[in-house]
């Protein structure tokens, strides 16, 4: 049997993503704020089917990103092998977000995994594009989440990049921002008591972004549910 060429791989899963396209599909990504122009409509649990059959191909996940259309990088973000993402590639698809969906998408499934992360959070939090320097919180609060060997170090010191960029009113911005806040204080009780402090400060800040964000994160942090969970993990 012929070995499929990477480019061949890459148009049968753009032939298959349009066969499982709908019209109600697009439609409902439109409700949701992501882009239906260059889209099929394919459900995620579909397209998350469509990546576990394929298995991880760092290769053929490059190839369907280079597509531009929204399902194939989305299946890109399953299909790549997070120990041969590179920092390059990192920051060329961060370039290419233009929705919250592909950006918590590749953030939540991939980046997060690869040795770059800390470094990319840093970099992109001084990013002046929407969804990259969303993808630098949301990335942040991926790792609050997945990564439970963590030490608290990296967490406490990347606080001043959230309270940095608690001023930016962009809606995807702050929504990120505050995700990560609210992740990191989630994460122990020494993490907790930095995080609620960083909180309390932005919720009396004379800026109004600073202190929605501030204001969500001591509300969900302080609520007796987070406080019990910490104490009884003796976290």
């Amino acid at each position: 049997m012929v070995q499929q060429t990477v480019a061949s791989q890459a148009r049968d899963v753009i032939a298959l993503l349009k066969r499982r396209g709908t019209r109600k599909g697009r439609d409902g990504m439109a409700r949701y704020g992501l882009p239906s122009d260059k889209a099929f409509g394919v459900s995620v649990g579909e397209i998350q089917r469509i990546a576990k059959h394929l298995g991880r191909n760092h290769d053929l996940a490059e190839a369907l990103w280079e597509t531009g259309w929204y399902e194939a990088r989305m299946v890109a973000a399953f299909l790549d092998e997070p120990g041969r993402v590179t920092p390059a590639q990192m920051d060329r698809w961060c370039k290419d977000f233009d929705n919250w969906g592909i950006c918590d998408t590749v953030c939540f499934h991939l980046f997060d995994r690869t040795p770059h992360a800390w470094r990319k959070v840093a970099a992109w939090s001084r990013r002046r594009d929407e969804f990259g320097k969303r993808a630098a919180f949301a990335l942040l609060a991926c790792l609050a989440l997945h990564d439970k060997t963590a030490p608290d170090a990296p967490f406490l010191k990347s606080l001043p990049l959230i309270e940095r960029a608690a001023t930016d009113d962009r809606n995807f911005v702050k929504k990120g921002v505050s995700w990560a806040l609210r992740l990191i204080g989630r994460r122990n009780l020494a993490l907790h008591a930095a995080a609620v402090e960083v909180a309390t400060r932005l919720a009396a800040s004379p800026d109004a972004t600073a202190r929605w964000i501030g204001k969500d994160a001591v509300r969900e942090l302080r609520s007796p549910a987070v406080v019990r969970r910490l104490k009884a993990r003796g976290a």
